[in-house]
């Protein structure tokens, strides 16, 4: 067996469905089902069922994930093995975000880090799925949860707020009875879509997007509220708070590696600068560097 057609059930295995297989490895999703099913052909038996929309392995599917995740540790400690505490600062370092993150609070940072390390080439990916890092297909994590994989390591390095806003004009007609509060629906991320639908009390909205830069977007046209980090609304001069943030709807930020990573020195370097970095941004993160909160 080749090791791709390992990493093919183990993807389907860690994603669920065909199509999340296909964007953790980023094949189209007809290459995962024919390779799926030539694999079966091959061994002479079913390694994956559907079931409830969704697909699960087979028992005969679960010893090959088996096998698969035994060779992705031996060849996550070959790469440990090679990246010693002695390495020069110069090479690829992948580092991994979400867009509202790397292309606001981020970016000055990643910017700042370049300048100090010319050598090294930073690839900056957005994606909001941790397999990429578990896979060896990132090497750094910048992450929102309250709850991080527990097959990572990394620091939690700030607390980031959130609360509801719209613009200013569409705010003082709704304060002025001369507008309903209309939501925005919302799936850029599990936390916002869930938090939407339970203040909102409704899962159908007028206008939707599953992307946090394009709700920004339409809020400053005026097509709703909706929430938002606080350090991303409280920099929108159009937009303003619904209301004040509530310590339910905090999340961790995290900066997530690879168990194998601990000794590459260019991750522990961009590691340690973000830490600093992010960590003298936590009044802006947590929400107290609006106006209204600080007067």
């Amino acid at each position: 067996m080749k090791w791709d057609d390992l990493k093919i059930v183990l993807a389907v295995s860690r994603s669920g469905t065909m199509s999340g297989a296909a964007k953790l490895l980023d094949v189209q999703h007809s290459t995962i089902s024919r390779r799926v099913k030539a694999l079966e052909k091959q061994l002479g038996t079913n390694l994956v069922r559907r079931n409830k929309g969704s697909y699960e392995l087979t028992r005969a599917g679960q010893k090959i994930r088996d096998a698969a995740l035994r060779m992705e540790k031996e060849i996550a400690g070959i790469d440990g093995a090679l990246l010693k505490e002695d390495d020069p600062l110069k090479g690829v370092l992948r580092v991994t975000t979400i867009n509202s993150l790397a292309s606001t609070l981020l970016m000055p940072m990643f910017a700042a880090f370049s300048r100090a390390h010319p050598q090294i080439e930073l690839h900056v990916m957005v994606s909001s799925d941790t397999a990429n890092l578990t896979n060896r297909e990132a090497d750094v994590a910048i992450r929102l949860s309250n709850a991080p994989p527990d097959t990572l390591i990394g620091k939690r390095v700030a607390t980031v707020a959130s609360t509801v806003y719209g613009s200013v004009d569409y705010l003082d007609e709704v304060e002025a009875g001369k507008s309903d509060l209309k939501w925005l629906g919302v799936s850029c991320c599990g936390f916002h879509e869930s938090w939407t639908r339970q203040t909102s009390g409704s899962s159908k909205h007028a206008f939707n997007s599953d992307e946090a830069l394009l709700t920004i977007s339409a809020l400053r046209e005026g097509l709703g509220v909706s929430y938002l980090a606080c350090h991303i609304g409280d920099t929108e001069p159009t937009l303003r708070r619904y209301c004040e943030p509530e310590g339910r709807f905090d999340l961790g930020m995290w900066i997530l590696t690879h168990p194998e990573s601990r000794t590459n020195i260019r991750v522990m370097t961009f590691r340690d600068f973000m830490v600093r970095e992010i960590q003298a941004q936590q009044q802006q993160l947590a929400g107290f560097s609006s106006p209204a909160v600080d007067g």
